[in-house]
């Protein structure tokens, strides 16, 4: 239910309607000129007052009782332009509005109050999602109030709801200037009174009227309007300097400016009123644009979204969280002083966001939007989590199924030869010529080195996937390392090393780097045809230098050069091993600040490139010191 159906129908519209009607009983009583007795015209009267009174917001009411005392009084029987403002005729007609109209005023904001009161206790602790319910309140009290709903009777809390769209400072210079105004003006039409006339009085006054609400709102105006009319009345209407008005005509003309006056304050109040809405309604789409731009810009999180509620509006936000029965902060930005008043928006039963020490008041709808966005960054923030959780289970599930598939094959077959031709060795039945031995031995030596190359393959895997590994990277030459990582091969290799002269010295780990080019040597020989050699290329590349391990094998489909890095990914199920030399590659390199690609070789093959950082000149003075 909106603000206005709260408060009642609002003054503008109110007294402009109620000041018509009242207007128009005025004029039919002159019109029919002591035919519509006093009785009945302060019926007539009281009723549009009570009908108004009960609908109208209650500072409506008083304004509305003032002008319906003077109808009853003014009209009640010729000559109608006598306001006899004491007298028992007067008297009564006060009694009569004044009961009329506080009845009246009491009972509208009683059944207005009575209707709305069980919808603000639903919102306020409800608290559902699309429905968020709003307490403020001082910080730890434990009290609220609905946001957005009426504020705490006070003086300030007056003035906001009398300055309307305006704004309390410009209500209060509007009021001043029709203090001081007027009366100047007065006095100036009074020095022009000879030649002016009553119409040319009453358009100077209304121009006032029309300035004064401008600058002031609707309440100054209303008051410039009505006090406007008692100066045309004392000062400019025969008879001059009483209020008794000894033409009809002039008390119409009266009537019709206060009641053009207060109708044309309205449309100026509702233009400013809607005005002050279009800008509050920019600013919050601004607020809530630079919100979304925040989170489709990747600051998707809690704390991201509270950040930006404090940059737009200042003060301290807090996210809570309902566990347990108790309160949690699950994020928090920004800081307020420990009187701050709070307000908190229920996103859902259990889960909050509370703000507090703004300068200005937060719109609700702005809060609501700001409390929806942080509600929906911690349930992304959280599936993430729980994404990466059960990637993470995966990933250890997939390394667990290769190393079963390891240990249950690519293992136990180099086992099954070592055990085979060490018992063939140990039988005593038979006779082997020193051949036969020779040709077991090698087999047991050559199957164990297969071993410790995949033993050494898992446990630098197991290095990478903990995080344990630690480089020590210092300068070292690569006509250092390549020559180490091509003896330690199982088989005897044949590898060309393409190192040109004066190769800066590379900034990496002797013993990872070497781990590096011994797998790398490994998968090229392994895939060279006969008669073309895989080749080590060594070139330099602004600060960096760049190794080409370049092979002339079938290649690797584009699709699949960035899969082979992965672990446990064979794409040649001929070739013993378990998946994980070019694995290890990348790790180490990415471990040593390099990075290692694959790409086609021109003619045919592979090439997997590797580059790695120079190493700096004072580096290398040291280097060449300790040498």
């Amino acid at each position: 239910m909106n603000g206005s159906t709260r408060r009642g129908l609002a003054a503008p519209y109110a007294l402009v309607t109620g000041y018509a009607a009242l207007l128009a009983i005025g004029t039919v009583a002159a019109a029919l000129h002591g035919r519509f007795s006093a009785t009945g015209v302060l019926i007539a009267a009281a009723a549009v007052v009570t009908v108004w009174s009960f609908v109208a917001e209650s500072l409506a009411v008083i304004p509305l009782a003032v002008v319906g005392w003077l109808t009853a009084v003014g009209f009640s029987h010729p000559p109608y332009a006598d306001l006899r403002l004491t007298g028992p005729q007067a008297a009564n007609a006060a009694i009569v509005m004044g009961a009329c109209a506080l009845t009246a005023g009491g009972l509208g904001l009683l059944m207005r109050w009575s209707a709305n009161r069980p919808i603000l206790e639903n919102v306020g602790a409800g608290g559902e999602a699309g429905q968020p319910g709003a307490k403020t309140g001082p910080a730890g009290d434990g009290r609220g109030r609905l946001a957005g709903g009426p504020p705490a009777v006070g003086y300030g809390a007056l003035m906001v709801k009398a300055a309307y769209a305006v704004g309390a400072r410009r209500a209060l210079l509007g009021v001043l200037l029709a203090v001081v105004g007027l009366p100047v003006l007065t006095a100036l039409l009074v020095l022009a009174r000879p030649d002016l006339s009553l119409t040319d009085d009453l358009l100077i006054y209304l121009v006032a009227v029309v300035a004064l609400a401008v600058i002031g709102g609707f309440w100054p105006a209303v008051l410039a309007a009505a006090s406007a009319s008692l100066l045309l009345n004392w000062y400019f209407t025969p008879p001059l300097h009483t209020f008794t008005i000894d033409k009809p005509d002039n008390l119409l003309a009266l009537l019709l400016f206060v009641t053009v006056a207060v109708a044309v304050s309205s449309v100026v109040h509702l233009a400013a009123s809607r005005a002050g809405q279009a800008a509050r309604s920019r600013e919050e789409a601004r607020s809530l644009l630079a919100l979304a731009q925040t989170v489709l810009g990747g600051a998707d999180t809690p704390a991201a979204v509270l950040d930006h509620l404090v940059q737009t509006l200042g003060g301290q936000a807090e996210l809570l969280e309902n566990v347990s029965g108790r309160w949690v902060k699950i994020a928090a930005s920004g800081s307020a002083g420990p009187s701050a008043p709070i307000t908190r928006v229920g996103v859902r039963s259990d889960l909050a966001l509370e703000v507090s020490g703004q300068p200005r008041p937060i719109a609700p709808g702005l809060l609501a939007g700001f409390a929806a966005q942080t509600a929906a960054a911690l349930d992304r923030e959280r599936l993430r989590t729980q994404a990466a959780q059960a990637e993470a289970l995966a990933e250890g599930n997939r390394m667990r199924t290769a190393l079963l598939a390891a240990v249950s094959h690519d293992l136990r077959t180099p086992l099954a030869s070592i055990k085979a031709s060490v018992s063939s060795l140990r039988q005593t039945d038979v006779a082997w010529t020193e051949a036969d031995e020779e040709a077991l031995l090698a087999t047991i030596e050559e199957n164990a080195d297969r071993l410790d190359g995949l033993i050494g393959n898992l446990l630098d895997m197991s290095r990478l996937h903990t995080g344990s590994l630690q480089p020590f990277l210092r300068p070292i030459t690569i006509d250092e390392v390549a020559p180490i990582a091509l003896r330690g091969l199982d088989a005897p290799a044949d590898l060309r090393l393409v190192v040109p002269d004066g190769m800066p010295l590379v900034l990496a780990d002797p013993g990872l780097l070497e781990r590096v080019l011994a797998n790398l040597f490994a998968n090229a020989l392994y895939h060279s045809p006969p008669g073309r050699p895989p080749v080590l290329q060594a070139h330099r590349a602004r600060d960096s230098i760049v190794l080409e391990v370049i092979d002339h094998g079938p290649g690797v489909p584009d699709a699949l050069k960035t899969e082979i890095f992965e672990p446990f990914r064979r794409f040649d199920e001929r070739k013993v091993g378990v998946g994980l030399g070019l694995a290890v590659a990348k790790g180490f390199t990415e471990a040593m600040g390099g990075a290692i690609v694959a790409a086609d070789t021109p003619g045919g093959g592979l090439t997997v490139r590797i580059t790695l950082p120079v190493a700096s000149r004072s580096a290398q003075s040291m280097q060449g010191a300790e040498s």
